[in-house]
């Protein structure tokens, strides 16, 4: 159950929250009772207690809850425009990307891109990039020569979870490690 409520607000907080007719605000939060409300009207129904459930034990931490508590938004993957606040900061030596080896032609001849989303995801260690690419199939770890592209004029950013963010990962900075 809570794996689909996560699901529902990853498509709601990320992509798409005309679903359940809502706005978020310019820095992708929403009104925790609004959006309970909203998910309700639309035949959703989500408990207060569901969705703190699903922000505290998320594993992925994928939302967050305003300091007030009366807000909620996704931490980042979104595909809508929105400003979280993210401050540019040094990145450390290496990082990692998790992807599946019928991508992998596009990306040596392109590099990561972002995509539909606001910026490309890296990990800070192998296991993490391991999982994520585990999702869709056998995966391929990718490593990132973060430091260097932050000498060349990067800009890295780190989300509230964890999650290391750039708009694109050059071809010229990427090895396989498996």
């Amino acid at each position: 159950m809570k794996s689909k409520i996560s699901k529902f607000l990853s498509l709601i907080l990320r992509h798409k929250p005309e679903t359940v007719g809502i706005s978020l605000d310019i820095n992708g939060w929403v009104n925790i009772d609004t959006l309970i409300e909203a998910c309700k009207n639309h035949n959703h129904h989500i408990t207060r207690s569901q969705l703190d459930d699903v922000v505290t034990l998320n594993n992925k931490q994928r939302f967050a809850i305003s300091t007030d508590g009366k807000c909620i938004r996704a931490n980042q993957g979104h595909s809508i425009k929105v400003d979280l606040g993210l401050k540019s900061v040094k990145p450390p030596k290496l990082l990692y990307h998790g992807t599946v080896e019928k991508f992998m032609p596009a990306i040596l001849k392109n590099g990561l891109l972002k995509m539909q989303r606001h910026h490309v995801h890296l990990s800070s260690d192998d296991n993490t990039a391991y999982s994520v690419g585990s999702r869709r199939g056998n995966p391929v770890v990718l490593g990132i020569k973060a430091e260097l592209m932050h000498e060349k004029g990067y800009e890295f950013f780190v989300s509230e979870n964890g999650v290391w963010l750039t708009e694109k990962v050059p071809g010229k900075y990427l090895f396989r490690t498996n």
